[in-house]
């Protein structure tokens, strides 16, 4: 070990778990040799412990499901490992929230991790994690494993989870290891780590379909991908629960993990079943018989199935957009040159910050209206109560943009949550939640009415002389010129 050292400054090896936590050793390096003597320590640059219950459950979850899927070995990420010269321990300097996790739950499992012994810094994300975590371990492992159970798991965890592990004696090097492995992570868009979550969901899917289904997802634009879940259906889900929207990140993708081939709860069981019925009719020849419109297996604001019907989702929503933000004439079901969308398009309308805002909530206000109340195929009267809304939508979201000079997020939020002075801003709530409890187009339309007041001119944040019935090519250059159409407009 101290030859190899002096002679090469990185060294690569594969331990498991048990090895490295319970006898401080590491497997095997390169040459297959074993490494002896790995006393873990904590540096005193390194963060606090931040993992919660949240994820050392998820941990608990991947491993239970990796041991009764019977894998041999499951890796579960990298360790980097800095030796400084004339000492005999190894900092970690990438993987720390994962080996206390790891040790927490081997000592759930009655083993000792001498890793546990160290001080760690007196921080309170620290004590409170450390034991919450252990606290959290322990009642489930005790509730749902007998003893024979819980020696399998521990077992499992011992000799089937290993780490990749990265020793150098190099600082500058490890850190730059580290970089490198966190670079390439904030590569990965939320989309990416919920395509590789679904992909394993779909282990019962034939290898023919499941490359079918790769290249479909592949073949869209990456980066609007990226953007139809992060900004409109990320955020509409949390709207529509009442919820302010933050960002989608790794930390709360959850929501669209969705209900799996193994949940039997019985919401799980219902949603199944209906997706599953709506599939099986729309695969057999009765809509083709009938005439009638093939059954929609998906709803915004209700569970996702996972696996393949995840990538049918997303294909879906992503072609429904598009269909809503493409006012062409002749293509699409739905915003076909509306008049309204034809003055929002216009570049004015459509460059900064405030307007991309502005615009966001508009489309996004659609697109659960549609999604809720109209057909793949829509009738004329569906499209009639759809252009109504499109009304009602352009008042509430442009009635925002008309009161504020400039709008970011935090005004946004704050217009959709409802949480604005009525006083002082009119038409500030949440119509997501609206469109959502509504049953139908008649009554969602008629709450609208109630709620949506005229936009008195006083109110309007810019006071420059605008013609507001101005107009080019037949297309009116302010969208003002449609609260006076729609009768949303005051002089006064």
């Amino acid at each position: 070990m101290e030859s190899k050292e002096h002679n090469k400054n990185l060294i690569l090896g594969i331990t498991k778990i048990g090895d490295l936590l319970l006898k401080q050793i590491i497997s095997k390096d390169e040459e297959e040799n074993e490494l002896k003597n790995i006393v873990l320590k904590i540096p005193e640059y390194q963060r606090p412990y931040k993992w919660t219950a949240k994820n050392a459950n998820q941990l608990l979850d991947d491993i239970e499901e990796a041991m009764n899927a019977n894998k041999e070995v499951y890796r579960v990420g990298t360790l980097i490992l800095h030796k400084p010269d004339n000492e005999e321990v190894y900092e970690i300097v990438d993987g720390q929230q994962r080996t206390i996790t790891f040790s927490l739950l081997l000592k759930s499992l009655d083993a000792e991790p001498a890793f546990l012994e160290q001080c760690l810094a007196n921080n309170g994300y620290n004590y409170r994690n450390v034991w919450n975590n252990y606290r959290t371990l322990c009642r489930r492992i005790d509730k749902l494993h007998s003893t024979e159970g819980k020696e399998r798991l521990r077992k499992y965890v011992e000799n089937n989870c290993e780490l990749i592990v990265v020793i150098t004696n190099d600082l500058s090097e490890a850190f730059q290891f580290f970089d490198s492995q966190n670079a390439r992570g904030k590569a990965l868009y939320p989309h990416d780590l919920l395509k590789a979550y679904h992909l394993r969901e779909m282990n019962n899917v034939d290898t023919t379909e499941t490359e079918k289904v790769v290249k479909t997802w592949e073949d869209l634009d990456q980066k609007e991908l990226s953007v139809l879940f992060n900004e409109y259906l990320y955020r509409l889900k949390e709207w529509v629960k009442g919820n302010r929207a933050t960002e989608l990140t790794e930390s709360n993708i959850d929501m669209f993990k969705g209900v799996s081939a193994r949940d039997n709860y019985p919401y799980a069981q219902y949603y199944k079943g209906a997706f599953a019925y709506a599939d099986g009719i729309n695969r057999s020849y009765i809509p083709f018989v009938t005439g009638e419109n093939r059954l929609r297996p998906f709803q915004l604001n209700v569970p996702i199935i996972a696996g393949k019907a995840f990538f049918e989702y997303a294909k879906y929503y992503f072609d429904i957009l598009k269909d809503i933000q493409n006012n062409n004439k002749y293509e699409g079901y739905f915003i076909n040159d509306n008049e309204i969308v034809k003055t929002l398009d216009l570049r004015t309308f459509r460059n900064g910050t405030g307007n991309r805002i502005t615009r966001l909530l508009f489309d996004t206000a659609i697109l659960l209206y549609v999604d809720r109340f109209c057909p793949d195929v829509p009738s004329k009267t569906d499209l009639d109560y759809l252009e109504q809304f499109v009304v009602c939508a352009f008042v509430w979201a442009y009635s925002m943009r008309a009161q504020y000079y400039n709008v970011g997020w935090l005004i946004a939020q704050n217009y959709v949550m409802g949480t604005v002075s009525k006083t002082d801003v009119v038409n500030g709530f949440n119509i997501f939640k609206v469109i959502a409890d509504s049953d139908s187009p008649n009554v969602l339309l008629s709450k609208l009415a109630d709620k949506l007041q005229p936009l008195r001119k006083s109110k309007i944040a810019s006071k420059k002389e605008i013609d507001y019935d101005e107009h080019v090519d037949g297309i009116y250059q302010h969208y003002l010129h449609y609260f006076k159409v729609h009768k949303f407009w005051e002089d006064n």
